[in-house]
């Protein structure tokens, strides 16, 4: 089964018409995307967009041969023409199956948003599941048979993804192509970065792929360390790279520190953000959860643990310091990077880069800095993928 993507942006296109944003001024030339449709073995159009005929011609297709087309989902603004010959756009019951002459099976598949989405079965049993923007399944039964292609809203519907690897719909030889995409990401390695953390991948308007074929699908780096200073982002970065995967176990190493509002609106927050498939455990004990089998951990803070380990061997006092506490700090740190180095979970650990700034005033305050950048560099050492975040911004140091 042949897929040819007529365009591969969200319903406005990418740049968007009298947007000043940076990302719309960037996204000129083979940058661009027009609205997202979907050409399958010339016979099957999901998704009429203006100028969709031209788009078709461009990539070396015509829209002659179609006997079906299907929307996914409202469109808005004017009414889009239908070119000469093509059958009038419609939309199946969702649950129902269509049945093509050509051997062809398309089942309406129900939708968490206004939309349909569509599996596209082919003649060999091929099978392609497209889904609107903003979409995702309202319901997966578990156990279903790993599609060969998925085409989704993957920037903004991660958690449609993570649904489908819960119930085996992704396995780890499904092409996750992105679609809907719109000026939210930045286009360019920004976006091919953020989407190989979510195992997808990107292509340009008028690419032909064939559904079931072999391609190199974007490895999740399965230990990545996210440095960054204070309200850098870094842990919005953390989040996201792990969005798109079900049952994440969120290790929290600050606590609750009763008493404390401001730390309480700061972990309210931490919370609201996280996707409720997830599960939290507030531990500073991080090698038993680095050695068990288990779902992907994230973890935020190591700056935080760095502080619970040098409470408990008393690395603030210059007596305890210099009598036993230095070694033994050193001896947590090494069992940390050691179950970091043997662990066979994905893991996104959070932590502080301190180093940059001023240089602190305490003898304390400069051994926790010292530390702390022992800590960071011990760690990063064991990950695929280092990240340092600074105004928002991901630079890739690793991986």
């Amino acid at each position: 089964m042949e897929l040819t993507l007529l365009g591969t942006g969200s319903p406005e296109g990418l740049p968007r018409p009298d947007c000043p944003c940076a990302a719309c001024a960037t996204a000129l030339g083979g940058a661009a995307r027009a609205a997202t449709a979907l050409l399958v073995d010339g016979i099957l159009l999901l998704d009429l967009t203006p100028g969709a005929a031209f788009a078709a011609a461009r990539a070396g297709h015509s829209l002659g041969g179609v006997r079906q087309v299907l929307l996914s989902h409202p469109h808005d603004g004017p009414s889009v023409e239908v070119p000469a010959g093509l059958p009038q756009p419609g939309r199946v019951p969702d649950g129902r199956e269509l049945a093509l002459l050509t051997g062809h099976r398309v089942r309406a598949v129900a939708m968490d948003h206004p939309g349909t989405g569509y599996e596209v079965t082919g003649p060999d049993g091929e099978r392609l599941l497209y889904l609107p923007p903003q979409g995702a399944p309202a319901g997966v039964p578990d156990g279903q048979r790993a599609y060969e292609m998925v085409v989704a809203d993957v920037i903004g519907r991660p958690d449609g993804l993570a649904r489908l690897r819960a119930a085996g719909a992704i396995g780890a030889t499904t092409d996750v192509v992105a679609v809907h995409l719109d000026h939210g990401v930045p286009p360019g390695a920004e976006l091919t970065r953020r989407l190989a953390a979510a195992g997808a991948r990107a292509v340009p308007d008028g690419t032909t792929l064939v559904v079931g074929a072999y391609e190199d699908v974007p490895d999740v780096p399965r230990r990545t360390l996210v440095l960054g200073g204070a309200r850098s982002g870094k842990s919005v970065e953390a989040e996201r790279r792990l969005e798109a995967f079900p049952e994440v176990l969120y290790v929290a190493t600050g606590g609750t520190r009763n008493g404390d509002s401001e730390w309480a609106d700061r972990v309210s927050a931490h919370r609201e953000r996280r996707p409720g498939s997830w599960s939290t455990a507030e531990t500073c004990d991080l090698v038993p959860l680095l050695a068990d089998d288990g779902p992907p951990l994230l973890i935020d803070c190591l700056s935080l643990w760095l502080t619970y380990a040098m409470d408990e061997v008393n690395a603030w006092d210059d007596d305890e310091w210099a009598g036993g506490g230095e070694r033994a700090l050193r001896k947590r740190v090494a069992e940390l990077t050691d179950a970091v180095r043997a662990t066979r979970r994905t893991v996104v650990a959070v932590s502080n880069e301190v180093g940059s700034g001023i240089v602190p005033a305490t003898a304390s305050g400069r051994r926790y800095r010292d530390e702390l950048g022992r800590l960071n560099a011990g760690f990063a050492a064991e990950c695929e993928h280092v990240l340092l975040v600074v105004a928002g911004q991901a630079l890739t140091l690793r991986g």
